[in-house]
């Protein structure tokens, strides 16, 4: 398929995918939770930004959480939501949709497989919830600490906050890894026999980095690893929030 063929389908893809989505399943939408019934159309998400591009992606997500509201959502059939847990639910489903279409959109450049696994897509949920719910950019730090040692095989995790000291190997935000400027040949290598650093952003600012302590074992997959970077980026957006009512006191 033609960039420009490829370029229409995802855009006419956008629009349509989480309509028709949403109204196949609300025949039972009563047998489903909202929870679950978001997910199905994060899924969608992820495969429009996957097969086009992060514009492609952030319309499916808009679309998503507006069919959502109309078929999913009590008072059925109208744009008006009546219970608090439907406006978070598709809150999340639109903020969660624009994240992984991001990640979607990077892996479709690089030309990956996207990700759609559902234990992947959890995390990134969670780590959402977590950070709208919770006031304390901490907490959604330490969440995020925990969530790479399940998700990368750690042997351990810490976070450093703000220092930038020494060069340390670094995951990037492609998935790969540098050793000072030079890539690491992770397919033939495994991880390098030190800690390497991940680095936390929100909205352009350095907030810290994890340091992953890697166990002895095979490499995991670039999926997984790009779905580590999204988690950090999530706990640098938290620490932007937590920083601008503070003054950014930690930047």
């Amino acid at each position: 398929m033609g960039c420009a063929l490829r370029t229409r389908v995802a855009s006419v893809a956008a629009l349509v995918g989480p309509f028709l989505v949403a109204s196949v399943l609300a025949p039972v939408r009563t047998d489903l939770s909202n929870t679950n019934m978001a997910l199905v159309l994060v899924v969608v998400v992820v495969t429009v930004a996957a097969v086009g591009h992060r514009i492609a992606g952030a319309v499916a997500a808009l679309s998503a959480a507006v069919w959502f509201d109309f078929f999913l959502t009590v008072p059925y059939e109208r744009f008006t939501m009546s219970r608090t847990d439907d406006m978070e639910t598709a809150a999340l489903l639109l903020v969660v949709g624009l994240v992984v279409s991001q990640l979607a959109a990077r892996a479709r450049r690089l030309e990956l497989v996207t990700v759609t696994d559902a234990d992947h897509l959890r995390r990134i949920h969670e780590t959402a919830d977590l950070a709208r719910s919770i006031g304390s950019a901490d907490v959604v730090v330490e969440h995020v600490r925990r969530q790479l040692i399940e998700l990368l095989g750690l042997r351990g995790c810490r976070f450093e906050y703000g220092t930038l000291l020494g060069q340390p190997p670094r995951l990037e935000q492609d998935g790969t890894v540098v050793v000072g400027r030079r890539p690491w040949d992770v397919g033939t290598s495994g991880w390098p026999e030190a800690e390497i650093e991940l680095r936390a952003y929100g909205n352009g600012h350095y907030f810290g980095r994890f340091m992953l302590d890697p166990a002895p074992g095979p490499m995991p997959a670039l999926k997984a690893r790009l779905v580590a970077v999204t988690l950090a980026d999530q706990a640098g957006a938290a620490l932007d929030t937590a920083g601008l009512a503070n003054g950014r006191a930690r930047t």
